[in-house]
């Protein structure tokens, strides 16, 4: 079971963000709408880019794809599933009844309401080809393995 756990770690891919590096150009979230709705609009994007005053840095909302998600868990209608292989939380939109608990679950609010649609939405890494990452010149995201962004993330924000 532990083989198998870290060969998870090791292929599945995740998207790392690094507030170093994010000019605030805000161009992940114009390619994120464009791809997903075709239309320049910064509030359907599946990721949010927001500027922390006290830090002086910006920080991005964006779904990590959580090895247990809450939103998952948290769901009453099932809409939610997380693929064993790759690693993805998906929300299923025809199962998705509108009730936002994911949102409210998630400690990222990364999922978010489409008040035309009414459904919630997140973050489907573009079916393997995040265009967040692929658009981020500064390589602020970066599409890199989950093992990656635990060697990332402690290295940066410690190990507790």
């Amino acid at each position: 079971m532990v083989e198998i756990a870290k060969d998870l770690l090791s292929s599945q891919k995740v998207l790392l963000y690094d507030p170093k590096k994010c000019t605030g150009c805000r161009y992940c979230e114009i390619a994120c709408s464009f791809y997903h709705f075709r239309r320049l609009d910064l509030k359907r994007a599946h990721l949010h880019i927001s500027f922390n005053e006290d830090r002086f840095e910006f920080e991005a909302s964006v779904c990590q794809h959580c090895e247990e998600p809450l939103c998952l868990a948290a769901c009453p209608s099932d809409a939610i599933t997380k693929d064993q292989e790759t690693g993805w939380v998906r929300i299923n939109p025809v199962r998705c009844i509108g009730c936002r608990t994911c949102t409210f679950i998630c400690p990222l609010s990364a999922p978010w309401f489409n008040e035309d649609y009414k459904i919630s939405m997140k973050c489907d890494f573009c079916n393997g080809d995040p265009q967040c990452a692929r658009f981020c010149s500064p390589q602020a995201i970066r599409v890199v393995t989950r093992e990656e962004a635990w060697e990332y993330n402690k290295k940066s924000y410690g190990e507790g």
